[in-house]
């Protein structure tokens, strides 16, 4: 059936004051290298202030290069491990970042990561910095999938 699109969501909560649902309802999105990755959004995702949230799994070794996002964030090592930097994180482990701070790159441990990202609002994609080329981030492909599926309401 895959996810609602943001009018049905919006509808939905207009209509009855709540939505509930599943992971595993939720559309899951496949990047090049191999993370695999769903999302949603807090309250009426038509709203710009509305908050993000996505999890992700980076399959062992998944490395992706330094980034930034323009609002801030918070994430959540739920699974697995994950080297930000030079600094390893473990399930349970929280890292709260500021927008437009630069931050990696990331290295998933033997057993890959599951990562649960907040992002304050609607302006997660990630953005390379220094010499990176953004060939790992691919944030265009979930929005290019999410504009897609939003396209003709």
């Amino acid at each position: 059936m895959g996810q609602k699109t943001d009018a049905e969501v919006s509808s939905e909560l207009n209509r009855k004051g709540h939505l509930a649902f599943s992971w595993d309802d939720l559309d899951a999105i496949e990047l090049p290298s191999g993370i695999v990755t769903n999302m949603y959004r807090v309250g009426d995702p038509k709203g710009s202030d509305s908050p993000t949230v996505f999890r992700a799994y980076y399959p062992p070794g998944c490395f992706v290069e330094a980034h930034t996002h323009e609002c801030d964030y918070t994430e959540i090592i739920l699974e697995g491990s994950q080297k930000v930097g030079a600094k390893w994180f473990h399930a349970g482990d929280v890292r709260v970042g500021l927008a437009n701070r630069g931050y990696g790159p990331l290295v998933a441990g033997e057993q890959g990561a599951t990562v649960l990202f907040f992002f304050k609002d609607h302006r997660w994609p990630a953005i390379a910095i220094g010499k990176n080329d953004g060939s790992t981030l691919r944030s265009d492909v979930i929005s290019s999938h999410f504009e897609d599926k939003n396209r003709d309401i």
